[in-house]
């Protein structure tokens, strides 16, 4: 059977016009829901960069409502540089007689997609105060395509507000892992729906990470696998979503502000932003991505691209949750203090997990490079995270356990009782205004996030401490 490497050479020098040779392919780090290569081929004599985007393991994937396909994606690049949005060009679309799976080849994009960075790096403190802005402007021609013209309206699901919204509950229920954090913010998403009758094509990711950044300005707008039809202020709330301010105190991506924000959208659209609107879906932002965080780790569960990457980003829906909590219900938290002591054992618990972290950050990853050097760096993480779950000893559930015994008179364990609460939040038996859950809420979610990453900006919010 031909190996991945030559059918990829199949495929570039038989399907790119001027391409005669494939001389490397590199997988790139990060890209947890699709894969990302840097092929470098001799085009028309020269050696150059392209980039492939496939799925994980080279699947072929039933294109749902929700992620429309690879193909489509290529679609949605190709009619968005049509209107002025920076966008590269596609070569070829993969077909099943390619067997590399879904996927497509596009021209490589010279800039910097890490969102870190781009909130950070000196490089682009000129054009980063203009950053925002051009956003809004992008937002607007990308929501101004014509769906019709452009194809993309028999390729795409509609998802008006209430549809968005049940979908991501069904998605939810799915998991069968009673966040009762989710559950509130799922009600009150629904007490609070938005009234529009504009529907426009909408990006659904646009965010610091997901479009390419030089000195210049945008180079590039990327990942469109959850492109649909519906409410165009989704991607305003979305980059403002706080999972997207890579610790910032800056509101829209971490480098602008909402004024800002607005006014290139309205100038480009002729359309004036409502705030409020705006919040609602940044409120969603957070609830879509704990939600699309458990997704992560249901698919480790069940395949089939079980890295140690997946579980990582499962364990931060409670990053999206303490954001709800900001949002929503602000207020006192007390934090739990670790345990002391090691416990009986010699070594502890702590210290086996502990040494192979550290071997992980001071001797795997000094001897790996690429993606293998990322993943060390992620099992690391993950490590840490369970140091200080063991640090604090299960006092985060005892007491959650016992707040919630006690508002419910019942001995039954933690389990049965998150579920009742989500349950009886979700059928509007307690009230979003119940101030003891409310209370409660913040306490699981504070302290489940000063595990999860307590470095986390919207943890240092919920205790009041400067980000």
């Amino acid at each position: 059977m031909p190996t991945f490497e030559t059918r990829l050479a199949r495929v570039v020098t038989q399907k790119i016009t001027g391409c005669t040779e494939l001389l490397d392919v590199e997988r790139l780090s990060g890209g947890a829901s699709q894969e990302t290569y840097r092929l470098t081929v001799l085009l028309n004599g020269v050696e150059t960069p392209l980039a492939m985007r496939r799925t994980p393991g080279g699947e072929y994937v039933e294109a749902l409502p929700s992620h429309p396909g690879l193909d489509v994606e290529a679609l949605l690049m190709q009619s968005a540089k049509a209107v002025g949005v920076p966008e590269p060009e596609v070569y070829h679309v993969l077909t099943r007689e390619d067997d590399l799976g879904d996927g497509f080849i596009m021209e490589w994009i010279e800039g910097e997609a890490l969102g870190a960075r781009i909130t950070r790096d000196p490089q682009f403190d000129a054009v980063r105060p203009t950053l925002a802005r051009a956003c809004g402007e992008i937002l607007a021609r990308i929501h101004g395509i014509d769906l019709d013209q452009s194809g993309l309206r028999s390729r795409l699901a509609e998802l008006p507000p209430k549809q968005f919204l049940d979908q991501m509950l069904e998605r939810y229920h799915n998991f069968n892992v009673p966040q009762p954090m989710i559950d509130y913010t799922g009600r009150w998403l629904q007490e609070n729906l938005p009234k529009t009758d504009r529907l426009t094509l909408v990006h659904n990711d646009f965010r610091a990470g997901n479009f390419m950044l030089t000195p210049d300005g945008i180079s590039a707008v990327l990942d469109w696998e959850v492109a649909h039809i519906g409410d165009p202020m989704r991607d305003l709330g979305w980059i403002c979503t706080n999972s997207w301010r890579f610790g910032s105190h800056l509101p829209v991506g971490g480098f602008g502000t909402y004024d800002d924000l607005f006014a290139g959208y309205e100038a480009e659209s002729g359309f004036k932003v409502d705030p409020d609107h705006v919040k609602y879906w940044e409120v969603f932002g957070s609830f879509w991505w704990a939600i699309g965080c458990l997704g992560m780790a249901e698919h480790y569960r069940t395949g089939p691209d079980q890295s140690v990457e997946r579980p990582a980003i499962g364990r931060r829906t409670s990053e999206c949750q303490v954001d709800c909590v900001n949002l929503l219900i602000p207020g006192a938290v007390e934090q739990l203090e670790p345990m002391p002591g090691l416990g009986f054992d010699m070594p502890s618990q702590q210290e086996l997990v502990q040494s192979v972290r550290d071997y992980l950050r001071e001797d795997a990853m000094k001897n790996l490079q690429g993606r293998s050097q990322f993943l060390a760096r992620v099992a690391g993480n993950s490590l840490d995270v369970v140091l200080r779950e063991l640090a604090l000893g299960g006092q985060h559930q005892s007491l959650e356990a016992d707040r919630l015994r006690h508002y419910y008179g019942s001995t039954a364990p933690l389990g049965d009782l998150r579920a009742q609460l989500s349950h009886d939040l979700r059928t509007g038996k307690i009230p979003l205004s119940d101030a003891t859950i409310q209370q409660h809420l913040r306490s699981t979610v504070v302290n489940q996030i000063a595990i999860d990453q307590p470095n986390y900006s919207g943890f240092k919010r919920a205790i009041g401490s400067p980000s």
